[in-house]
């Protein structure tokens, strides 16, 4: 990894540090980006180059820690000295700003994580996390290098079981909300969203859509996340 983590930033306004989900490919973000620009300088994290031409390269596993530690080096290089940003993170991304807000908590004004999936800390976790891991990674996983690579592939080869085994620490603040989509209610990250939310002592928010409502929805979540950093409308 580069000292500069891979990143771009757009907009201008307070410092917003987007972190995508997966294995940090911010495909798919751009209208959400676009309308976050508006009242933010986004500054969108790209943990693994895969956006800046690293796709295929190979990818070792991955550790929740690294992608916390990047994203706390590039805020260090985008705030001013004393200054916080806000950060939103979905999925893999939502676990690792429950690292960075854990491990840094004197950048963060206020930390969104969407339905990061630490589901060890649900009763039985280890079955639930199976099930997870059951589910997503088939026979016909995608390729994680090579010219075909995909980062569905990244995410399946080097991410899943590394973030999905994380468990985060007690030690939030009022500075944290846990989202989940509300098209997943019943299912297992909706169920982990509100069981992290509740060992954090975090406030618990429903956003529209279901786990890439961030993708489906970019409007009203850009509108939620102004709500969230911003209630004063400024």
């Amino acid at each position: 990894m580069t000292d500069t983590p891979y990143h771009d930033v757009t907009g201008r306004g307070p410092v917003l540090l987007l972190v995508p989900g997966g294995a940090g490919h911010p495909m798919g973000l751009g209208p959400l980006t676009e309308r976050l620009a508006r009242r933010f300088t986004v500054v969108t994290y790209d943990p693994l180059g895969l956006a800046h031409g690293r796709l295929g390269l190979p990818v070792a596993e991955q550790q929740v820690a690294d992608w916390g530690d990047g994203a706390h080096r590039l805020l260090e290089e985008v705030l001013p000295p004393c200054g916080t940003a806000y950060a939103f993170g979905t999925s893999a991304g939502g676990i690792a700003v429950l690292d960075l807000l854990a491990r840094h908590p004197q950048r963060l004004a206020h930390v969104v994580a969407h339905e990061p999936p630490c589901v060890t800390l649900l009763p039985d976790g280890a079955g639930r996390r199976r099930e997870l891991i059951d589910a997503l990674d088939g026979p016909e996983r995608p390729p994680a290098e090579g010219e075909s690579a995909t980062p569905m592939g990244v995410f399946l080869a080097h991410v899943l079981r590394p973030f999905t085994a994380w468990t985060p620490p007690r030690s939030a603040t009022g500075r944290l909300t846990v989202a989940a989509g509300s098209d997943s209610r019943g299912q297992l990250l909706h169920d982990t969203a509100r069981h992290v939310a509740g060992r954090l002592g975090a406030a618990f928010v429903e956003f529209p859509g279901g786990h890439l409502g961030a993708l489906d929805h970019p409007d009203a979540y850009a509108e939620l996340l102004g709500d969230l950093f911003l209630p004063d409308g400024a």
